[in-house]
């Protein structure tokens, strides 16, 4: 075919679209997920390059790679990968990986509960799938444990001004800020590209004001954003929207200031919250916490139990949600194709 490679891929979605790599990547060389996470990173960008940029890919879109686990209790491992960083844990993304492996038969699909252990970057994520009539309904996984640090921090943004905002840790760093700061600003599709010009904003102000280092990942910046407010949705206790930046925010260039929201309520972000409202006392151990997304879907969350992390009191959370298949595909590289690592455009990206 005159290919310089070839890509098996299932399309998932929990909201936000989390693509699925079953085959086309050879041995990856690293003792553990992270170990081979940060070779891909260094040796085999092109990976996450051809699948998330244009043609085969867009803005919103991320990826996962499904490998062999390095930890012998793990029924499979898998890497993350977003438009600008391979995160250690994505809630998202973790559900649509243990949905993709069950419905494909990858991994033995028992109704009405399957259990099993997925090794991500991050470690051992245990993973507990309701299933009925060969199909996945809900998928709840541990996470990693969250933590606030930062609570009612006031940065300086530019071209807004002063905006009070918490940082915290859920498997990623977020800023998380109330929308009510800004005069008009809905969390609603519609509102998706005021949402995602304040976010890059507020992300890249909290990079340069507010020193994070995590005890185990200590260079992980800042890189994601979230609004989140009490929603009046029933059967919905907060309503969030995440940005993803689409790349390097720039103060002195309103063109870079843009993501992409995630189309999900956000399983880490989801996480991260959760951590600052049981610092503040506002969520106690084992009460139910729901949180809506942008498009209404809801993932729920729970605290399982108080833990430390370094210095930081942290919170060990559980993260329930669904995914859904809507294809199956082959990507390739032809060998006379002249954009090897894919592309984009300023007209969409930052």
């Amino acid at each position: 075919m005159g290919t310089k490679r070839f890509f098996n891929v299932v399309e998932a979605h929990a909201g936000e679209p989390m693509r699925v790599i079953t085959g086309g990547v050879p041995n990856i060389p690293g003792n553990t997920v992270y170990e081979q996470m940060l070779y891909l990173r260094e040796h085999d960008n092109q990976v996450k390059n051809l699948m998330l940029r244009e043609p085969r890919g867009y803005p919103p879109l991320c990826c996962n790679l499904i490998v062999p686990a390095k930890n012998e209790k793990a029924a499979a491992g898998y890497i993350i990968m977003e438009q600008t960083e391979y995160p250690l844990m994505s809630g998202g993304n973790t559900i649509s990986v243990a949905t993709v492996l069950l419905e494909t038969g990858m991994i033995p699909l028992e109704e009405p509960i399957t259990e099993f252990l997925l090794e991500a970057p991050a470690g051992l994520i245990p993973i507990k799938a309701e299933c009925k009539n060969g199909k996945v309904t809900g998928i709840t996984f541990t996470n990693v444990p969250a933590f606030p640090a930062y609570l009612d921090k006031e940065i300086d943004v530019p071209s807004i001004g002063k905006v009070t905002v918490d940082i915290a840790w859920g498997g990623a760093w977020f800023v998380i800020a109330d929308p009510n700061q800004f005069e008009g600003l809905k969390l609603e599709p519609s509102h998706g590209g005021n949402i995602a010009r304040i976010s890059a904003l507020l992300v890249k102000a909290a990079q340069e004001q507010c020193p994070v280092r995590h005890p185990d990942y200590p260079d992980i910046p800042i890189t994601l954003a979230q609004f989140s407010e009490p929603s009046d949705s029933p059967g919905a206790d907060y309503r969030n929207a995440v940005t993803v930046l689409s790349g390097e925010v720039d103060f002195d260039r309103p063109e870079t200031w843009t993501g992409a929201l995630d189309r999900s309520p956000c399983g880490t972000g989801t996480c991260a919250k959760m951590a600052t409202l049981y610092a503040r006392g506002k969520l106690g151990l084992n009460e139910e916490f729901v949180n809506e997304g942008i498009l209404g879907l809801k993932f729920k969350g729970n605290l399982l139990k108080e833990v430390k992390v370094g210095e930081y009191t942290a919170v060990v959370p559980t993260i329930t949600g669904q995914a859904w298949i809507y294809g199956y595909s082959n990507y390739v590289l032809d060998s006379t194709d002249p954009f090897t690592e894919g592309f984009t455009v300023g007209d969409i990206w930052s």
